[in-house]
């Protein structure tokens, strides 16, 4: 009872992570509802540059590819193979899915260090990348969560939920424990990172503005880069373990 009692806790909490604040922040009153207007200024950036370079990139498509087509096929592939690898046969209709999430959280972490966010003023608070901020970060893991549990049920049904009791039913508390902690690892260590990387970078520019805080800045963009693999493999590795048989 004690653990099960823990389960709600952390699905409580982790609802409840959206009141988390790191500094100020720019909100907009919608209805009877107050959002991050920053967090939506720069996602909303982030789509057009992802929708922008697919359109100009494929508009006169080839048989044979070149240039941006060439770029957005290996692209294509590349998440391909990884779905592939992690769902197995049936991976097919949850490409779209993995590469959103990838792409996505991709150029947005790039975005934060890469495009002049802090030149443009808010009344309140800055502008960053938007997986920067934990709101973001909450409703992709949510979204993940509530893909792998579709998977499941699509594929077996009511029969799904079996494998709460397998291989024992004195592993029942645990086994729904973990489902609740799956996204909120997800959120926390894609959040953590993007936000340990920008700060670091801010504090070397100020302490040390001219040559320092270039190699950092390069490796910002490769972790950024590794934590959007790693957010992609472990979604799609959750909806093929919901997929696949009990063990």
């Amino acid at each position: 009872m004690n653990v099960l009692s823990c389960s709600i806790n952390t699905l409580k909490g982790l609802y409840d992570i959206s009141a988390v604040e790191v500094g100020q922040h720019f909100y907009w009153q919608i209805g009877g509802f107050q959002v991050h207007g920053q967090v939506l200024i720069t996602s909303w950036v982030v789509i057009a540059i992802l929708l922008g370079s697919a359109t100009i990139a494929i508009r006169n498509p080839q048989t044979i590819p070149t240039g941006g087509q060439n770029f957005f096929e290996y692209v294509l592939e590349f998440i391909r193979d990884v779905s592939q690898t992690q769902i197995g046969e049936e991976y097919g209709p949850w490409v779209p899915f993995i590469g959103t999430m990838f792409l996505f959280i991709f150029v947005s972490n790039w975005s934060g260090a890469l495009l002049p966010w802090k030149i443009i003023q808010l009344p309140h608070g800055e502008l960053a990348a938007p997986t920067n901020d934990i709101n973001t970060t909450v409703a992709l893991a949510l979204l993940t969560s509530v893909a792998y549990f579709y998977a499941g049920l699509t594929k077996k049904g009511l029969s799904y939920f079996g494998k709460y009791i397998q291989p024992t039913p004195i592993l029942l508390p645990i086994n729904i424990l973990e489902d609740f902690t799956k996204p909120l690892s997800l959120s926390f260590r894609l959040f953590g990172n993007i936000l340990a990387d920008e700060l670091v970078v801010v504090v070397l520019v100020s302490l040390v503005p001219s040559v320092v805080p270039i190699p950092v800045m390069f490796l910002g963009l490769f972790t950024s880069g590794i934590q959007a693999l790693i957010f992609a493999t472990l979604a799609a590795a959750y909806i093929g373990e919901s997929m696949e048989g009990h063990h």
